[in-house]
């Protein structure tokens, strides 16, 4: 009773702002070491690194990874790991190419142009990578052999497959509307970036309205007006920044000049256009928002993370395993289709080499991201960060003049480091 009553009238543990902000420590820690990446590379580049220009390329670079790691997520999280990620996206890389360039001109005689042939080209190219994921998920799910098995045996097949489809040429260019998806080439423009900026921060204020209003109904504890005031501004002012920035990256002259001529027209003197962003980025962030409502909203998304906490419970409780492993290598599939659209668009054309080594970058962007390998953890917008350093590594890095084998000895570290930190951070937190 004695101790009852000391430990009654022992004053509350003082939160610090983080708590009160409700920020995650460790996304704040990765926030950190991209801001810190970043500055060490513009002093080292002589502030070159940090230019809107760079900005912009870093983006649609980092983009056709980043798609792949939201999937990476769902698989690590339920103790699989994918390493034919990189070859599938060869797969179905080859797949689209060949269907714009030969089989629908050849086969349907659509004209190379028409307007139907890259949503053609990108549907076929989708069902390629759902149909071979899912083939994956069945061989591991109903079959029961090994992830590493199945996919390493991916890894050798579909790479090798993409050759014989392409008979190991270079397929391009690409329709042109096809290659809008790639960045470069399409992109919304000052105008547009604002708008989208503009409803992104009405998006993003009503979400943060909405979660307190959800939490009061519920009897939940709320954070103080003052914190959700101060988080609403930090969202806002990191949204319309990055709008600002990749708006202050204007098209070279040459560029506007030779569109003019194309046109029949002259250009007006002292005539600008800004990029803005990039429609591959936008796809990322659409896909970002559907990814984090399927893994927080849905049943599949609870499904996912009980199975990764805990696989014999999961199925005990009901929750039927196999087939949500089937699911997930077939989500994952499209998703590497869905990258192969942006990776072959941004180069133009289909080389042989497209996807190498993107499984490891992958996998490396998911577990710097804070995706646990023991399964039963891992965000979807940690992963997209982890990609987005892992590409500031490897620009920087090129840009300062450090040879390829170097940089892969570099992101090889930086990886192994990563975990090691993430695993002492969970035994002092105990496992949170």
């Amino acid at each position: 009773m004695a101790q009852t009553d000391t430990n009654s009238g022992r004053a509350p543990a003082r939160k610090n702002i983080f708590h009160t902000l409700e920020i995650d420590l460790r996304l704040l820690g990765m926030i950190g070491a991209f801001i810190a990446v970043c500055l060490v590379f513009n002093v080292l580049t002589d502030g070159r690194f940090l230019t809107p220009r760079n900005i912009f390329n870093l983006t649609i670079q980092t983009v056709s990874v980043a798609i792949m790691a939201t999937g990476m997520v769902f698989i690590i999280v339920t103790r699989h790991i994918d390493l034919s990620v990189g070859a599938l996206l060869a797969t179905c890389s080859a797949v689209m190419a060949m269907t714009q360039t030969d089989w629908l001109p050849n086969a349907m005689g659509l004209e190379f142009g028409h307007p139907l042939i890259p949503w053609i080209a990108i549907g076929v190219g989708l069902l390629s990578g759902l149909v071979i994921g899912a083939f994956h998920g069945y061989l591991v799910g109903y079959l029961a052999i090994p992830a590493f098995i199945v996919t390493l045996g991916g890894l050798l097949v579909w790479r090798n497959v993409a050759w014989y489809i392409t008979s190991g040429k270079t397929i391009g260019p690409l329709d042109e509307t096809f290659q809008k998806f790639g960045g470069i080439n399409g992109t919304l423009g000052a105008t547009g970036s604002w708008i989208v900026g503009g409803l992104a921060l009405l998006g993003a204020l009503y979400a943060l309205y909405a979660a307190r209003r959800n939490k009061v109904k519920h009897g939940f504890p709320v954070k103080p007006v003052w914190a959700e005031f101060l988080l609403a501004a930090i969202i806002g002012a990191a949204i319309l920044g990055f709008v600002a920035i990749l708006n202050a990256y204007e098209v070279p002259t040459r560029v506007l000049q030779r569109t003019f001529e194309q046109a029949g027209l002259e250009m007006p003197e002292g005539y600008t256009q800004s990029y803005g962003i990039p429609i591959s980025v936008l796809l990322l962030i659409f896909l970002a928002i559907a990814m984090t409502i399927v893994a927080r909203r849905t049943r599949f998304g609870r499904y996912v993370f009980a199975t990764g906490g805990n696989p014999d419970a999961a199925e005990l409780s009901g929750i039927n395993t196999r087939w949500l492993t089937v699911k997930i290598f077939a989500l994952m599939g499209a998703l590497c289709a869905l990258s192969a659209v942006v990776a072959s668009a941004r180069l133009t054309n289909h080389s042989n080499d497209i996807g190498t080594l993107d499984e490891l970058r992958v996998i490396a962007a998911a577990v710097i991201g804070g995706t646990a390998l023991a399964g039963g953890i891992g965000t979807i917008h940690g992963a997209i960060l982890g990609a987005l350093i892992m590409q500031s590594l490897q620009s920087g890095m090129a840009m300062v003049g450090v040879d390829a084998p170097l940089q892969n000895i570099v992101v090889g570290s930086v990886l192994v480091l990563a975990v090691l930190i993430d695993i002492v951070y969970r035994k002092r937190t105990g496992g949170a």
